[in-house]
């Protein structure tokens, strides 16, 4: 009996203080939180660090007319709406979770007005089910450059250059994971 072929499930390794991520053999410049890498059992909500472990890719949110459907990756994926969220709010029982908008409680606005979140990668960091204040809004997505011309460091997440995003949507597959270390 033969059995089938599997192709390995790719593994986006972060290394935090080299300020690289690399997919197999392909790697680009990243940037972290301002608050530096923490161990997940240590981070806490709004502390700006970037959680240590690895962490399941769940699903991808893109912004529509600024990221074309040709670049839309092999996992689960929707554009982003308007009045997309996500609670960041640790006494909401929607917290760590996407919500409609507007809502009373603290969120973030995924329809944001710079390129940041034109690509979001959903990570599986603090949702099962989510702990209130250890960490919300975990993602993987595109940097912001600063006034001085660098890119900017996250709130705890992981960004890269929107042309690297590109590149790493197309490496994307279910199940992959990307470990922080």
């Amino acid at each position: 009996m033969r059995g089938a072929h599997l192709m390995p499930v790719p593994l986006i390794r972060v290394d935090g203080m080299a300020g690289r991520l690399s997919i197999g053999d392909w790697s680009c410049p990243c940037v972290i939180g301002k608050g530096g890498l923490l161990a997940a059992a240590d981070k806490r909500e709004g502390d700006g660090a970037t959680p240590l472990g690895d962490w399941p890719v769940r699903a991808a949110l893109l912004r529509p007319g600024r990221i074309d459907r040709a670049d839309a990756p092999a996992i689960p994926w929707r554009w982003i709406r308007d009045n997309d969220g996500w609670c960041d709010d640790p006494a909401d029982p929607a917290y760590n979770r996407p919500v409609r908008l507007p809502r009373a409680t603290s969120h973030e606005r995924l329809a944001r007005a710079d390129q940041a979140y034109d690509v979001i990668i959903v990570l599986g960091h603090n949702d099962a089910p989510p702990v209130p204040g250890m960490g919300s809004a975990i993602f993987f997505h595109q940097w912001v450059i600063g006034a001085d011309g660098s890119p900017k460091a996250t709130e705890g997440c992981v960004a890269v250059a929107p042309q690297d995003m590109r590149e790493a949507l197309g490496r994307l597959q279910p199940g992959t994971v990307l470990r922080i270390g």
